[in-house]
């Protein structure tokens, strides 16, 4: 007998509509993408339907070219931090996980470690991370940067950069902190587990300075489509996401990431794949069909 699977579903955040032309809708809120509110509201209805998860896309830019075409498209031109914006959801919520994207190219191993362990906290272990290289020139312009890197260069530091974050979040054992005031004891000290990281990438030599989280480590997302990107995907993600156009680009993605799990000493079943679907909504078949030709 087959064994039975729980379908996992996701809903990728975008305030603005993922159709350049969204805002213009009368129900539309114009504001929406710098507004808390709306994200919880839209959290707690995720919630209700039983959705698994929400995730926030990002990049660390605005554009700063062809401004009269980006005035009239205006995603991710005004936008919340992703997980300042998700420490704040979680309190509005109970159990939908909480996925923020945070690119490779653009910040330190620590910092990322200690951010989404505080925010696996601050929701109880509803963290994820979308661990992304960026493949946007604005970005690498604010951080020092002529242009980014080349895309096997990119997806190198990545995979470095995620074994350093995965050993941050293993400093402390589980148990570590106990706070015998008896004992006046706070944190057993062979429980904590130093890194000790030189490698190409990153020298990184130290301890988190906060305990395991409920996960134990947050959940990682990814969504690479190019040979290296599944590659990567496959050896360290636990969800991918797909945009895939059509059921069989779905499936034949499905097909290929699942038989490259092998080659990284993982299960099958080790990976969630969550394909990309645009949902028409209307009072009927019609009307809804009628939203998709318009």
């Amino acid at each position: 007998m087959s064994k039975k699977k729980q379908i996992v579903i996701g809903a990728m955040i975008l305030a603005n509509g993922t159709h350049s032309a969204s805002w213009l809708m009368e129900e539309a809120q114009p504001r929406a993408s710098t507004s808390i509110d709306y994200y919880r509201a839209i959290a707690q209805l995720a919630e209700r339907g039983k959705f698994d998860f929400l995730m926030i896309a990002d990049t660390p830019a605005a554009a700063t070219e062809n401004l009269q075409a980006w005035s009239r498209s205006p995603l991710y031109t005004n936008v919340l931090e992703p997980i300042t914006l998700l420490s704040a959801v979680a309190g509005a919520t109970t159990h939908i996980g909480l996925g923020a994207t945070a690119s490779t190219s653009f910040f330190e191993p620590y910092n990322l470690a200690r951010r989404f362990a505080s925010l696996d906290h601050i929701s109880h272990g509803r963290a994820a991370w979308n661990v992304v290289t960026s493949a946007n020139d604005y970005a690498d312009r604010n951080f020092g940067l002529n242009r980014l890197p080349p895309h096997g260069e990119r997806y190198a530091k990545a995979r470095e950069f995620v074994q350093v974050v995965e050993a941050l979040w293993d400093t402390w054992e589980d148990g570590a902190f106990m706070y015998d005031r008896s004992a006046c004891l706070s944190f057993l000290p062979e429980k904590l587990h130093k890194l000790d990281h030189k490698v190409k990438y990153f020298t990184v030599q130290g301890a988190l300075n906060i305990e395991r989280t409920p996960q134990g480590r947050p959940v990682i997302i990814q969504a690479g489509a190019s040979d290296t990107g599944r590659d990567f995907a496959t050896e360290v993600a636990e969800v991918v996401f797909v945009p895939s156009g059509t059921l069989g680009k779905a499936r034949e993605f499905y097909q290929d990431l699942k038989q490259r799990m092998g080659k990284f000493g993982r299960h099958p079943d080790d990976l969630k794949i969550a394909s990309a679907i645009s949902v028409m909504i209307g009072e009927s078949e019609q009307e809804a069909r009628e939203k998709l030709e318009s």
